[in-house]
C-alpha cells in the first residue's frame, strides 16, 4: 500500500523535531564532532545493536584505533579482536578493507556516492556519515526512520520491498533538504530510539504527535508491520577440536553457508528436515539453526585449507561464539563428551542457569 504520493507537509515537522533533538539529545562519545573517522565507526557499530551496547566498544576500539591510519595498517586478526562481542563480524572485515581504501585516498569522500563505492558502505551507512559529517542534504533509511514515517503517515507498508523504501527515503530526503541534513538526520535516529520505539512507544513525549496518523487512529502498535521472516534451515554440524601445545587447529570454511570463508574450526555439516536426537549444543546464526557435535576423527581435515593458532590469541582469529562453545566444551571435559538429547540439555540449563547478561548490552541478534 502506498497512499502518499508526495513527500509530507507542512515544513514545520521537521523543525519541531531538529528543535526537540537540540533539547533533549543524549550526550554520546561519537558525537563529540563531526570526524569523519568516527561517525563512520560508530555508524558500523550501531548497526544491528543498540546505543548502550555500542558504547563502551567504540570506546575501547577508539582508543586501539584512534586514527584511520592506525586502523588501516593493522591486522585483521586484531580488528577482528578489538570487534570481539559486536557479532555481525563481516562488519569488521569490511570496516578493515575500507579503511585500507580510504587510507589510499588524498582526502575522505565527501558525498554518499562516492562512499557506497567502498566494502561495507550500504545506502544507510554512506547517507549517515555524508550527512553528519559533511552536510550532504540527503536522507538516511534505517529501521527507526521507517518506523517514524510509517507511523506518522498511518502507512502500513511493505516496508522492506525495494519500491517502498525507495519511497520513504523520498521522504528522508525531502526532510534533509529543508534543516541542516546532520541534525535533521540524528534527530530521526535519536526520536526512533527513545521515543518512538518498536514497543510501548512515549507518544506523549513525541514532538510529532500532533499530526500523527497511528496515533489519532490508535494504530502504533499495529504500524509498522513486521516483516515476514525467512524460513528457518535445519543443519547438523560436525566440528573437530584439536589441541596440540597449546596451539588450535582451524580449517577455512568453505562449504557451510554460514560464517562462510572465515576461519573455524575442522567441520563437516549438512542440512536436515528435522534435529538431531542428540548433540552437543545449538547455534543459532541468522535463519540457521544449528546442532553440534563434536568429533574426534580427522576426516575432516582432508582436502581443505588449515592453519594452526596459539590458543592466546583465538579471540582475533575466530571471534564467533559458534566455535568459542565448542573449545569450552571441550576443554572442560578434556576431550570428546557424551552427546545429549534437547530435553537433556534443557532440563540441565534448568538447574544449571547460566548468569545473566545485562539486559541493557545489546539487542540480541543472531551471528553472520
Amino acid at each position: 500500500m502506498l497512499a502518499s504520493s508526495a513527500p509530507m507537509q507542512p515544513e514545520s515537522h521537521p523543525q519541531q523535531l531538529v528543535e526537540w533533538f537540540r533539547v533533549h539529545k543524549r550526550d554520546l562519545p561519537w558525537r563529540a564532532n563531526r570526524e569523519p573517522y568516527r561517525i563512520w565507526i560508530s555508524e558500523t557499530m550501531l548497526q544491528q545493536t543498540t546505543t548502550t551496547a555500542v558504547i563502551p566498544f567504540f570506546e575501547r576500539f577508539l582508543s586501539r584505533f584512534p586514527t584511520l591510519e592506525s586502523l588501516a595498517t593493522a591486522r585483521e586478526p586484531e580488528v577482528l579482536g578489538q570487534w570481539a562481542g559486536l557479532g555481525y563480524y563481516s562488519r569488521a572485515r569490511n570496516l578493515h578493507k575500507a579503511a585500507k581504501a580510504l587510507h589510499s585516498l588524498t582526502e575522505f569522500p565527501r558525498s554518499y556516492k562516492n562512499l557506497l563505492e567502498l566494502p561495507g558502505f550500504g545506502p544507510y551507512t554512506a547517507r549517515a556519515v555524508a550527512s553528519i559529517a559533511f552536510g550532504e542534504p540527503v536522507g538516511v533509511v534505517d529501521g527507526n526512520v521507517i518506523r517514524i514515517f510509517s507511523r506518522f503517515l498511518g502507512e502500513n507498508w511493505d516496508w522492506w520491498k525495494p519500491s517502498v523504501r525507495d519511497r520513504i527515503q523520498e521522504h528522508a530526503d525531502a526532510w534533509a533538504t529543508r534543516l541542516p541534513s546532520h541534525e535533521l538526520n540524528q534527530a530521526l535516529m535519536e526520536l526512533g530510539r527513545t521515543v518512538c520505539t518498536p514497543k510501548s512507544p512515549s507518544c506523549p513525549l513525541c514532538p510529532l504527535r500532533t499530526d500523527c496518523v497511528a496515533l489519532k487512529k490508535n494504530l502504533t502498535a499495529k504500524i509498522p508491520r513486521p516483516r515476514p521472516r525467512p524460513a528457518k534451515e535445519i543443519w547438523i554440524c560436525e566440528l573437530q577440536v584439536q589441541i596440540e601445545g597449546g596451539r588450535l587447529r582451524l580449517m577455512k570454511n568453505h562449504s557451510l553457508p554460514f560464517l562462510k570463508n572465515q576461519w573455524l574450526l575442522p567441520a563437516a555439516g549438512k542440512k536436515v528436515q528435522v534435529p538431531p536426537a542428540r548433540f552437543h549444543y545449538r547455534h543459532s546464526i541468522t535463519k540457521y539453526d544449528i546442532f553440534v557435535t563434536l568429533s574426534p576423527k580427522n576426516s575432516i581435515l582432508k582436502n581443505h585449507e588449515y592453519r594452526w593458532v596459539s590458543l592466546r590469541e583465538i579471540q582475533q582469529h575466530v571471534p564467533t561464539s559458534f566455535v568459542h562453545k565448542a573449545i569450552d566444551l571441550a576443554r572442560r571435559t578434556d576431550g570428546v563428551p557424551q552427546p545429549r538429547s534437547l530435553r537433556q540439555q534443557k532440563e540441565n540449563r534448568v538447574r544449571h542457569p547460566r548468569s545473566r547478561v545485562d539486559p541493557r548490552r545489546r539487542k540480541r541478534q543472531p551471528e553472520r
